[in-house]
């Protein structure tokens, strides 16, 4: 090629590639701005609905809708706090020791009073009692109450304005709605942990032993373990609606939590009054269903509880209950068992007259009984 034709070569090569880098991007930009044009000025497009289509629009829960479980925990967590108990221990190898153990609370009174698990204080035995708050400060607190059979106690420190939780109403609870723990499993090494789940389940029974079950549990997946006793078991509100208490060890995600209605005329008078006053009917009983393994039926009910003693001068006493009656109802309320006969006269306070059913040879007979304050 001459060198004259070469150089022609050259500058053509040279001007086409100049045209193509300052077109391409020229290009992309046009296109762009095209682009956005056409999305502004587009025409709206036809909404379509359910009805056109002949579906049910799907409803979504109230409860799913109401919050979610970061904000819960934001707002609930101040109100948790750890407790840690020291306890006289017997061993057959060690012999008398001090134990200490480790559990959860919540604040349910600004002024101190927190509500807990009747086992994490050792059943009211524990020497001495001390609750760490959520800003990390201990203090130490005094058991002003507590409840084996309902597993509940409730703690008092001194204190102004603590957080509070906001207790919810567990009659609205339906199984399949969120469930959000918060405790301290294993320790304060893990303190203020948050599992969540669902309700599995209502109204459920778990034996402690070979004479006694506990009655009218929730049961939820949530991750429950040592530790988390005491603790508020929330809905997605924030709101507590049980006491975390137990596990079932050889299973998992079964975990259970005591109905906050079953504490809230507790949790009230002590808030209203400073103290609270169990009324009593003055009855030593039996479940039926341990009468009838022992003894058959003879009772003309397979449900409720034998009384085999009634305490003299006692409201039992006073309205015409006798040994080998069967108490079946309570205003209505069916009792079926010593746990639930104990729970039913948590709603009452001194001096309330309710009408007891009881079952004398076979016949349901109505009695009118004055409950009475107990005294410790």
């Amino acid at each position: 090629m001459r060198q004259d034709e070469s150089k022609k070569y050259f500058m053509i090569k040279k001007s086409l590639v100049m045209f193509l880098v300052f077109m391409l991007p020229l290009s992309a930009f046009l296109g762009g701005i095209a682009g956005a044009s056409f999305v502004v000025k587009s025409e709206p497009q036809p909404e379509v609905v359910a009805s056109d289509l002949n579906l049910t629009p799907l409803k979504v829960s109230n409860i799913a809708s109401e919050g979610d479980i970061p904000s819960v925990v934001r707002t609930a967590m101040p109100s948790v706090v750890g407790v840690t108990t020291t306890s006289i221990q017997q061993d057959w190898y060690y012999g008398t020791y001090k134990g200490e153990s480790v559990g959860t609370g919540v604040i349910v009174d600004e002024r101190g009073y927190i509500l807990t698990n009747s086992h994490v204080v050792n059943d009211g035995n524990a020497e001495t009692v001390k609750v760490q708050l959520y800003d990390g400060t201990s203090k130490e607190a005094k058991i002003l109450w507590n409840d084996a059979v309902l597993d509940l106690a409730v703690l008092k420190v001194e204190g102004v304005g603590l957080p509070v939780a906001t207790l919810g109403n567990s009659d609205d609870i339906v199984v399949g709605e969120t469930a959000i723990a918060i405790g301290n499993p294993l320790g304060l090494t893990f303190e203020r942990s948050v599992t969540a789940g669902i309700i599995s389940g209502l109204e459920r029974t778990i034996p402690v032993n070979d004479n006694y079950n506990i009655e009218g549990l929730l049961q939820t997946d949530a991750s429950i373990n040592p530790g988390n006793s005491g603790g508020p078991l929330l809905n997605i509100k924030g709101e507590v609606m049980g006491i975390n208490t137990a596990k079932v060890q050889s299973g998992e995600g079964l975990g259970f939590a005591i109905p906050i209605n079953i504490a809230k005329p507790i949790v009230d008078e002590f808030i209203m009054k400073g103290e609270f006053t169990k009324v009593y009917l003055g009855i030593k009983g039996v479940n039926v269903y341990q009468y009838i393994r022992t003894y058959g039926n003879d009772l003309g009910t397979d449900a409720g509880v034998y009384v085999y003693d009634v305490m003299k001068a006692s409201p039992a006493n006073y309205s015409g209950i006798i040994s080998g009656d069967v108490i079946v109802s309570i205003n209505g309320v069916k009792i079926n068992t010593i746990t639930k006969l104990t729970r039913q006269l948590y709603s009452y306070r001194p001096g309330d007259v309710v009408d007891v059913t009881v079952i004398r040879r076979g016949k349901p007979i109505a009695l009118k009984v004055t409950l009475q304050g107990e005294t410790r």
